[in-house]
């Protein structure tokens, strides 16, 4: 009895361990956002956002919003225009279909691939994933977010909403940012990653 009450009480110490680990590794994500948003030289934001700027407003941070998605590849979609906030219309793909399960529902959502950034160094991995949800106009900006996610080994993906983030047309009208497509509409509040943000100097 002794040993297997040692062993439960390491089994828990573990578990809370991965938990703080996991909780460590998001706060920092959060702060360089924030760091990044308070560099006058890197900030989207306006002059008049930025003079007022105290940080982003972030959900609750859940491990439950770090799903592991099966990903269907779609080899044979054709190149496509994706519509922006503005006239621009970047060219993409859509290289997969990530199907996941959040309180016993299930989802799908569409993952594209930018046809420019494939050519850039460093971004030949990445894939792109503009949503929107039930938050969306609420608690979360009107225009959906985005998550970015790397091309994974396997055809399993892990898409982590607390990782969620705003175009910088959510901050700042100058900037121009894919429009999230219809597809894309999850039927849930997804509330994890940055919330909503006043629009303080945003025109």
């Amino acid at each position: 009895m002794k040993y297997l009450t040692i062993t439960i009480l390491s089994t828990a110490i573990s578990f809370f361990s991965l938990q703080s680990d996991y909780k460590s590794t998001i706060i920092e994500w959060q702060n360089n956002m924030n760091s990044e948003f308070a560099n006058e030289e890197e900030s989207p934001l306006t002059k008049e956002g930025l003079e007022v700027f105290k940080g982003l407003d972030f959900y609750r941070i859940s491990e439950s919003y770090n799903i592991k998605a099966s990903l269907t590849l779609t080899p044979y979609e054709p190149v496509f225009k994706m519509p922006t906030t503005t006239d621009r219309k970047p060219e993409y793909r859509k290289y997969g279909i990530a199907k996941f399960v959040i309180d016993g529902n299930e989802f799908e959502l569409s993952v594209y691939q930018n046809q420019q950034l494939i050519h850039k160094k460093g971004y030949e991995d990445y894939l792109f994933i503009p949503f929107t949800d039930l938050t969306s106009g609420n608690s979360s900006y009107g225009g959906g977010r985005y998550i970015d996610v790397k091309i994974p080994k396997d055809k399993m993906l892990i898409i982590d909403f607390n990782k969620a983030y705003n175009p910088y047309c959510a901050y700042n009208h100058k900037y121009s940012c894919p429009i999230p497509p219809s597809e894309n509409f999850v039927e849930y509040r997804l509330e994890a990653g940055v919330k909503s943000y006043n629009d303080i100097g945003k025109h």
